[in-house]
This record gives structure tokens, C-alpha cells and sequence, in this order.
């Protein structure tokens, strides 16, 4: 037989004071007609056109949406009574534990830290309070005691719900009831948090009555009561407008649901989902209760609106009077501020299938995940959470489930709306943790030195995945996987193998387009941001640390593959497709609301700021959409000046790119801006450009078929390895293996790749943690091959220089630090550049060589025409003639051994680019120089 449990009970001067808070910190309800309770509490309701009015709730009024009559406070049942008991005797222990130790300190002169679940909680409250010391006649030394502050209105006391329930089961130990705080608030959150306000309110009544009682004279009986008298008139009336407003972040893992979980039995729970915010709609003002003056009898009341719904007293207060005619007084009417979030899931939840332990998932939802769009739902926040987040930025939402009314959401009004039988979720915002912006919201991330509740916040920097938890296993992968070792070779090879074995895990399907995959590597780590202040902090104005990066290939070379896994590896990511994206898709759009404001919903590459966006099919996209990407590449925001609305929003994100050459085949005779037909401008903003050709390559080829038929006979891609030859000893030798010769190495050393949970973990804590500063070796290095490719040596024509500029030079720095990242060192070693400008010196030589193996100084992204093209036009000139056939353009050509191949579209360019002029005589085409 069980003992029963204990429930600790309130005094007399306690219960006084419950009866008051609870009237204050109660939620409300609304009756019918009929006099009965709604069925729902508080569902936020809207009897207006448009969402700023509210929103609509299932206990309606008359035929015309008015609200209820009569709007009361929940009453006090058991169970309230219950916790609210259990809770004030939980925080009195903190506070008495908080006493008790800084009086031991001070007797003692020990320096004994709190427990640290104590720590954080009492850290949470001390905002409430202040320690004074008080003279002991004893023995004449000072006591510290705790003593609450005097303030008045809303006071935001933040807890994190894990430590909080853990150290209030500490406290409880057996007498604990089966019914534990944790599950009251998941269920009931609405009374739960009154019962936690009141529980705080009580302790802060009972610590300044003790105070007032110990302040007062001993050797003045009259001149205490006076004091009493005149003091605690004026503090009971700052008191008595205080209301304790808790709120949860972290919450437990069973709270924690994916948004395709949020159904009906959700409804009035508290709950907590990740997405990442779309829609950003503007600040509004609700009513929450205003003045009516009688027509008849002058009698002035206060009429409580449900979360803004308008509606009119039904009678006079006045017994003797009871008019149903009222003016309204609109100088005492009490506003908040309200304002409506949309997120999206994160894309996680959207590949994962839903097999978490804590949801109820069928095998098949993989299946049906798969074709459909990304959820979306409602977020609704008010007082102090708004304007904590903008569109674009990925965040943690606190908040309680709630069903409207369809028909009234939408902005219908009248008895036909409130009979539609369809219901609509969305969620009531009950604390928000912004994970990309710098500034944490003010709900989730109070100090921990004091102060009050307005104050009392820090400034942190984030990024998408600051807020990530590692477990130790995890850590100790991560920590294993930096300090890996082939034991073979060099030192500088040796070290190298951490960022080997991320390029061997990368896409391993795909066999060769070992520097491409590096590439991307890099790409996915960044560089690291640079450290601003003053000005250019506040404005945004600072140089880039992420990297881009574009592949441009034949059909067939895995290019969208190699996309796709980037898309997989990284913390965040968004990947879209150029044949259906817009240029409003990949920025920002303007979105008319209701009641004529603009609101702004963000693109793809808002919505992967500090992360990764992969375009796939960059030619398909049309010229006018591609140059949305010139300002969001370069400058990391996209801003926007439309119908009065202007507006920056970030866009700090590396674009992977992959693009088909217009005619099918990469045509060497072009350069890569004619083969896409693309701007360069747009080109030139590429750190990283590689050219995929489909050659014949036996040695290749017998590689690529033996893995293919190695994964459909026995599941294994990597059946044909040992084709790939051994590192040279001689080479072996080197300081630093070249990465062409060493990755293909590496494949054959490291037969299985890393998991790939493993391997996004490792990216995602390098780039978070790991800021690599740039040494003078490195530096050199860097310095030597820039000055080498502007400045070409005795016995190169200067003709031959790489036309790059001083943004190549920042790509390379960028690069370096990257290579430093994929090793988890806080220097950029000599070989770290060495590895970079490798890379740089294969796209540098993919994209400025003719298919002769020239160099063609023309073929870079700033812009400028080809060499042949030059030649063409000038000997068109040269030749004297005003008009040409088509047949005497091809002799020209033949005379410059042009290739005869694809000579139509050589044409057709030159004609387009506004050269040459076509006309027609009968059905013969003339060319004609402008």
C-alpha cells in the first residue's frame, strides 16, 4: 500500500492573495447563449474581414459573427490548486537554498558554487529579486536575505522546461504525483502557466510582506506602523498590476513534433516544431477590452474583447437601468501587438520520412513524401514575440494548437460562415529561438547576470546550425574523424586525409570528378566571415565568406548528382530547379494582405541564408531571372523596392550550380559564357567553374562499368577499385601529393565512405566552430599565384595573361580557409593553399584554354569576345565587301581554320550579340557589318 502524497498548503494570507492573482493570470472563457462554457478555451477568434481583426472561434454569436455575451475567467478547480501549491513550495526552496548558501559563504568564507540545475533556474528568477542585508542582534553581523523588487505590468520570466522539470522531480523525489507539471502543461498549457504565474506571484508577496516585517523599527512600535501604513498602500498598488508571464524553450522530447504530426489530437496542447518562416506578415494592433458608456444612465463599464473580436455590452450593468444602447470610449481601449508567421518545414522532417520513435509513422509515408510539397502552417505571435524573426530565418516555435473556423479565417462573416463544419489548425505562439538571426529573441535567451525583463538580454551570433546538439558519441566521431591518419607517406600527406576522406564520402556513386567533389566540399564548408565593427556591422556592408561554384558538363557526367548530395550533406540547404524557378522564386516576392498592406515572402535564396543553394539546370532559367542572382551572389542580400515597400533581406548562402551547354555537348571553340549563353557578369561571380566533358577514356570507361555492374550484382560500388593505380613512390615522397594524384588514391585506400549522418555532422561543426585565420606561408603562396596570372614570366607573352581580378584573389582566400576547416585546424597551413591553388589552377585552365590548348585571355567571366570572334569580324572588314552570303562567310572561316562544326550557331551569336545585321533580298539571306 502507498503512502499518500503530501501536497504542501498555503496559509491563510497565501490564499487571500491566490484568490487575487488567479482573477489576474486566469484564462478566459467565453459562454454561449445558453449560458454554458465553449467548448474550446481562448481559441483566438475574428468576427472582421481580414486576419488582423482575429481570427474566428467555433463559439459564435448572432447571425452576424458578434462575440459571445459574456467572457469570464476560468474558475479554480483541484487540480490548479493543486500545482500551484507544489509549485510555490518548489521555487521557496530555491530561494531559501539561494540564502542559506550566501549566509554559509559568508560565515564560512567558502566559495561554494550552486547546484547547476539551481543555478540556471534561480538565474531565471533573479530578476524578481535582489539580496539585502539585513543586521542580526545576535551576534551583530549582517544576514543576507532575499527580497523582491516592486514592479508592475507584464513580467517574461523564460525557463528552459527540460532543467525546470528535472529539478522540480528533484525536489518533489517520492512524494511526487503520478500527474507530473510536465504533462499538466503539455495537456492543460493554458492553466498550467496561470498556475506557474500564480505560484511566482505568491513567493514575491510572501518575501516582501517577510521584508517589510524585518525593515520595520524594533525600538519604535508607532514609528513602525506608521512606515507600514504609508509604504505598503503605495507597493500593493504596484503589486496588484503584475502579472508573471513563464515561458518554455527546449522543450521535452515528447513535445517535440514534426508538422506533419500537428492533427486534431494535438488541439490545446503545447507543443514544439522546427521550420523556417516564408511569410512574414506586418504588425498590427488588437483590441483587448474597451469602454462603453450607457446612453440612458451615464454608467461607464469595461467590455473584454475575445483576442479582438468586437462586440457590444447586451445590457447595462445598472440593475435599474438595463439599456441595450451604448457609446464607445475608445481613449481607455487597451491595444497589443499581433503578428502572423508562416513556416515551412524544415527539409529534414520532409526527407526522413517521418520514422521518428516519438510520432506514429507508417513505412509508406516515405513514399508519399516524396511528391508532395512542404507543409506549411500559421504561427500566430503577439506582445513582446513580434518582430523577432524575419522571412527567410529558421526557427524553434513554443506555442499551443488551435482550431478556427475556415469560412471566418478567410474573412466571411454572417450565420452561412459559422455553420461551415470546416476547421482549420494553425499554432498560438508561446516563445520563439530564432536559430539564423544574430540576435537571439528576447523570449528564449534572457541573461543570466540579473536585471529586469527588458534589459536583460545578450546578443549572440548564430547560424543555422548554432543551436545543434552534439552528443558525445557524436563529438568523439568528430574528433576521430579530424585527427585521421593513413600512417603512409609524407607528414603533409598524412594530414590531409580528414579532407581526403570528406571528398571520398562525398557522392560515392559517382566514379572520378575527384576536384569537383572537392570543390564542393569547400563550397559547403565556407570560409570564415571577417570580423567588423561599428558601422559596417550595422549596415550589413562586409566582404563574403561563402564560396560558389559551377559545373558545366555534357549530359550524363552526374552533375545533378553531385547537387543532390550536396543538398543531402548540408545543415541547410534548398535545392531548385532553373527550368521552373523565377526570379521572384529566388528572391523576394510582394504579397498583398488584407487591408492593403504588402507583405514579403521570401525565395529560395533568402530561405538558404547561411547555408547552401543548389540550382540545378542554371541554362534552362531565363536571362531576366538569372540576374536576381548578381546581387544575392556578390553582395549576400536581395533587396527590394516595390509598391512602397524597400527592403534588404539576407541571402549569406554559396550557390552550386550545374548547367548543360545550349547545343547539347560542350563546344571547346566557345567559351563557357557562348556554350551557356550566359551573362558575364553572372559568370565572373563563380569562385570555381568546371567543365565536364563525355571523352572516350578506355581506363575510365572500365572503371565507371565495373562499378555499375558491381552495384547491380552485389550492392557494391566499389567492386572495380583496385583499377585505380598506386601513388608514385617517388612522388609519395613530395611535401604534398597533388590532390589529382591523391584523392584517386584515397578511393582505393578508404574502401567504404563515411555514413552519411557522419558526415554531416563533421561539415556542420566545421562551419560553425572552426575559424581558420590565415598564416604568412599560406598568404605567399596565395600572393605568388595571383601575381603569377596577372603578370606572366620572361618567356610568356603578356598577351596570354589570365584576365582575373582581385575578387579571384578573395575566392582563393576563401577557398584556403576552407581546406583549413576540413581538418579542424585554426590556421591556414602552406598546404591548404597548395590544395587550393590546385584547384583554382585546373578551372583556371578549363575555362581560359581553346580547344587547342591555347589561352584565350577573352574566355573569362568579365566579359569581352572570343578570340575567333574577333578574327571573323575583322576579316570581314578586312575584305572590303558591305554585304555577304552565307557562302562567303564560310570561306572566311575556312581561310581562318575555324572549326567547320556548329558554324550556324558561331553565326547566329555574332548576330545576336548586335555584330552583324541579317537581311533578306527574295528568299537569299544577306549579312551586312553594323
Amino acid at each position: 500500500m502507498t503512502t499518500p502524497r503530501r501536497i504542501p498548503e498555503l496559509n491563510d494570507a497565501q490564499k487571500g492573495d491566490l484568490s487575487l492573482l488567479w482573477e489576474r493570470h486566469a484564462p478566459r472563457q467565453a459562454l454561449s447563449g445558453g449560458g454554458g462554457s465553449s467548448d474550446i478555451a481562448l481559441p483566438p477568434s475574428g468576427g472582421g474581414r481580414g486576419r488582423g481583426r482575429g481570427r474566428g472561434g467555433r463559439s459564435g454569436g448572432g447571425s452576424k459573427g458578434i462575440a459571445p455575451a459574456t467572457i469570464v475567467t476560468m474558475p479554480l478547480e483541484d487540480d490548479d490548486y493543486e500545482f500551484i501549491c507544489r509549485l510555490c513550495s518548489f521555487i521557496r526552496s530555491i530561494i531559501d537554498g539561494i540564502e542559506k548558501q550566501d549566509n554559509m559563504q559568508q560565515t564560512t568564507m567558502e566559495t561554494e558554487q550552486p547546484n547547476e540545475h539551481d543555478k540556471k533556474t534561480w538565474q531565471s528568477l533573479s530578476f524578481l529579486f535582489q539580496r539585502v542585508k539585513h543586521p542580526n542582534n545576535a551576534n551583530n553581523a549582517a544576514t543576507t536575505f532575499i527580497k523582491a523588487r516592486i514592479t508592475g505590468g507584464n513580467q517574461i520570466i523564460t525557463f528552459d522546461n527540460v532543467s525546470f522539470l528535472q529539478e522540480l522531480h528533484a525536489h518533489e523525489g517520492n512524494n511526487s504525483s503520478n500527474y507530473s507539471f510536465g504533462t499538466y502543461l503539455h495537456q492543460y498549457p493554458d492553466r498550467a502557466l496561470a498556475s506557474l504565474g500564480c505560484a511566482i506571484g505568491l513567493n514575491i508577496l510572501t518575501l516582501w510582506r517577510r521584508y517589510q516585517s524585518l525593515s520595520s523599527s524594533a525600538s519604535n512600535p508607532l514609528q513602525r506602523s506608521s512606515n507600514n501604513n504609508n509604504n505598503q498602500h503605495h507597493h500593493l498598488l504596484t503589486l496588484d498590476t503584475a502579472i508573471y508571464r513563464p515561458r518554455f524553450y527546449n522543450l521535452a522530447p515528447s513535445s517535440q513534433i514534426r508538422m506533419a504530426n500537428i492533427r486534431t489530437s494535438t488541439v490545446g496542447c503545447l507543443v514544439s516544431l522546427r521550420g523556417t518562416v516564408t511569410k512574414a506578415r506586418p504588425k498590427r494592433l488588437r483590441v483587448l477590452d474597451a469602454g462603453f458608456v450607457c446612453t440612458k444612465c451615464g454608467l461607464h463599464q469595461i467590455t473584454p474583447f475575445m483576442d479582438g473580436k468586437y462586440s457590444t455590452p447586451v445590457r447595462c450593468g445598472d440593475i435599474k437601468c438595463r439599456s441595450q444602447k451604448f457609446v464607445l470610449n475608445r481613449k481607455v481601449a487597451n491595444f497589443c501587438d499581433v503578428q502572423e508567421l508562416k513556416i515551412q518545414e524544415v527539409r529534414e522532417e520532409f526527407v526522413e520520412n517521418g520514422m521518428d520513435h516519438h510520432q506514429e509513422s507508417t513505412p509508406d509515408e516515405g513514399g508519399r513524401d516524396a511528391g508532395r510539397a512542404p507543409r506549411h502552417i500559421e504561427v500566430e505571435v503577439s506582445n513582446d514575440l513580434v518582430d523577432l524573426c524575419n522571412a527567410g530565418d529558421s526557427i524553434v516555435v513554443v506555442g499551443i494548437v488551435r482550431a478556427v473556423n475556415s469560412a471566418i479565417a478567410s474573412g466571411r462573416v454572417g450565420k452561412r460562415a459559422e455553420e461551415t463544419s470546416t476547421y482549420k489548425l494553425y499554432v498560438v505562439g508561446h516563445s520563439i529561438v530564432n536559430l539564423t538571426s544574430e540576435v537571439q529573441g528576447r523570449d528564449c535567451k534572457r541573461n543570466f547576470d540579473g536585471g529586469d525583463g527588458q534589459d536583460g538580454n545578450k546578443r549572440q551570433k548564430s547560424s543555422s546550425s548554432s543551436n545543434m546538439q552534439y552528443t558525445d558519441q557524436q563529438l568523439q566521431q568528430i574528433a576521430n574523424l579530424a585527427h585521421a591518419d593513413h600512417r603512409m607517406y609524407s607528414m603533409p600527406t598524412r594530414m590531409a586525409f580528414p579532407f581526403d576522406l570528406l571528398v571520398r564520402s562525398l557522392c560515392p556513386n559517382i566514379i572520378g570528378n575527384d576536384l569537383v567533389k572537392a570543390g564542393i566540399i569547400l563550397c559547403l564548408l565556407g570560409g570564415t566571415p571577417p570580423e567588423v565593427s561599428g558601422i559596417e556591422a550595422r549596415s550589413g556592408m562586409t566582404i563574403r565568406s561563402n564560396s560558389h561554384m559551377l559545373i558545366v558538363g555534357d549530359p550524363g557526367m552526374g552533375k545533378s548528382q553531385m547537387l543532390l548530395a550536396a543538398n543531402q550533406v548540408a545543415a541547410r540547404s534548398v535545392y531548385v530547379g532553373g527550368n521552373t524557378a523565377s526570379s521572384r522564386g529566388l528572391t523576394v516576392s510582394l504579397t498583398k494582405e488584407p487591408g492593403g498592406d504588402m507583405g514579403i515572402e521570401a525565395g529560395a535564396l533568402v530561405l538558404a541564408d547561411r547555408g547552401v543553394c543548389c540550382l540545378d539546370e542554371l541554362d534552362k532559367m531565363p536571362k531576366t531571372h538569372q540576374d536576381g542572382l548578381l546581387e544575392a551572389m556578390e553582395q549576400q542580400q536581395v533587396s527590394i523596392a516595390k509598391a512602397g515597400v524597400v527592403a534588404s533581406l539576407p541571402s549569406r548562402c554559396s550557390v552550386i550550380a550545374a548547367a548543360n551547354p545550349k547545343s547539347g555537348h560542350y563546344n571547346m571553340s566557345k567559351s563557357v559564357a557562348e556554350n551557356l549563353s550566359m551573362n558575364g557578369p553572372l559568370l565572373s561571380r563563380f569562385d570555381l567553374v568546371f567543365i565536364l566533358r563525355d571523352e572516350a577514356d578506355s581506363e575510365r570507361d572500365r572503371m565507371i562499368s565495373g562499378s555499375i555492374m558491381g552495384r547491380v550484382r552485389e550492392g557494391d560500388s566499389q567492386s572495380d577499385d583496385h583499377h585505380i593505380k598506386p601513388l608514385d613512390v617517388r612522388m609519395a615522397s613530395a611535401n604534398l601529393v597533388p590532390l589529382k594524384h591523391r584523392l584517386p588514391w584515397v578511393n582505393n585506400f578508404q574502401k567504404q565512405p563515411l555514413p552519411l549522418q557522419q558526415l554531416k555532422d563533421y561539415i556542420a561543426y566545421a562551419r560553425e566552430y572552426c575559424k581558420p585565420k590565415m598564416t604568412d606561408a599560406a598568404a605567399e603562396v596565395l600572393s605568388d599565384y595571383f601575381m603569377k596570372l596577372r603578370h606572366p614570366g620572361m618567356n610568356e607573352s603578356k598577351k596570354d595573361n589570365v584576365p582575373i581580378t582581385t575578387r579571384q584573389l578573395e575566392a582563393l582566400i576563401r577557398l584556403s580557409q576552407a581546406r583549413a576547416k576540413a581538418c579542424l585546424r585554426p590556421y591556414v597551413l602552406k598546404e591548404d593553399a597548395e590544395d587550393v591553388v590546385e584547384l583554382m589552377i585546373e578551372s583556371v585552365k578549363q575555362v581560359h584554354t581553346d580547344e587547342g590548348g591555347r589561352v584565350d585571355k577573352a574566355r573569362g567571366g568579365a566579359g569581352g569576345k572570343s578570340k575567333q570572334r574577333k578574327a571573323f569580324l575583322q576579316a570581314m572588314r578586312d575584305s572590303g565587301q558591305h554585304e555577304f552570303l552565307y557562302s562567303d562567310l564560310q570561306r572566311i572561316a575556312d581561310r581562318l581554320n575555324l572549326p567547320v562544326g556548329g558554324f550556324k550557331d558561331f553565326v547566329e551569336d555574332i548576330r545576336e550579340a548586335g555584330e552583324i545585321q541579317r537581311t533578306y533580298n527574295g528568299s537569299t539571306t544577306i549579312y551586312k557589318l553594323y
